[in-house]
């Protein structure tokens, strides 16, 4: 059956890895264009979130207004069955199409917007994203596949980053228990001063000798000279 879901082992073994789904569009164009069977080639998003885009705030204006858009679209669809059908249709015939159109429309909008409007009163756009794309191959498929993307490998995927949490460096470390802080270690004692040496007495003189007079001194260091 065509509309049976799909499981794990149906989509095949992974050849490439995008990270947008225009890039996984062009693998896959280019896997057929290598004469791969399409039927065997699958796009898979992993990590798929729901974005929901807020395009305005919704009011009775904003809903007469859309509604009136879609009325024309109904009046000329209507108006232009009736010149197929018949083409004399006079003019105002045509112009009162539109205009019923428009009415219905604007009354349809505004009735939609009066159940809903205590649930939801703004506008926005949902629309469906994925981390990364994967192009898989059945294996029946997967040598051809491989040999037609060449040197186009699966690329690692980062894991997703959380916002919440502080930017970590190097090596990621588990946080654990605070690690108690060493105790400063004691500063070594000074050496006490050695204790100053005693002077040793100079020495005493010789007593001259019997009699001989005494040696006068010399001017220029002071101390007794030598008898000549």
């Amino acid at each position: 059956m065509l509309n049976r879901p799909a499981s794990g082992t149906d989509t095949g073994e992974i050849v490439a890895s995008m990270r947008d789904y225009e890039s996984a569009q062009k693998a896959v164009s280019k896997l057929i264009a290598g004469e791969v069977p399409a039927r065997d080639i699958a796009i898979v998003g992993q990590s798929v979130r729901t974005v929901e885009r807020v395009t305005g705030r919704l009011g009775y204006a904003a809903a007469a207004r859309s509604g009136a858009i879609n009325g024309i679209l109904i009046g000329l669809f209507l108006s232009a069955i009736l010149v197929l059908g018949n083409p004399e249709v006079p003019i105002q015939l045509f112009v009162g199409f539109v205009l019923i159109g428009v009415a219905v429309g604007m009354l349809l909008s505004l009735i939609t917007y009066a159940i809903v409007r205590r649930r939801r009163d703004f506008a926005s756009v949902t629309q469906f994203a994925a981390d990364h794309y994967e192009v898989t191959v059945q294996p029946g498929s997967l040598a051809k596949a491989r040999q037609v993307l060449g040197a186009q490998r699966v690329a690692p995927v980062r894991p997703p980053v959380n916002l919440d949490e502080p930017p970590k460096y190097g090596e990621r470390i588990p946080p654990g228990p605070p690690q108690p802080s060493p105790e400063p270690a004691p500063e070594p004692e000074a050496d006490p001063a050695p204790a100053p040496q005693p002077q040793p007495a100079p020495a005493p003189e010789p007593a001259p000798e019997p009699g001989l007079p005494p040696r006068p001194a010399d001017p220029e260091t002071g101390t007794p000279g030598s008898v000549r």
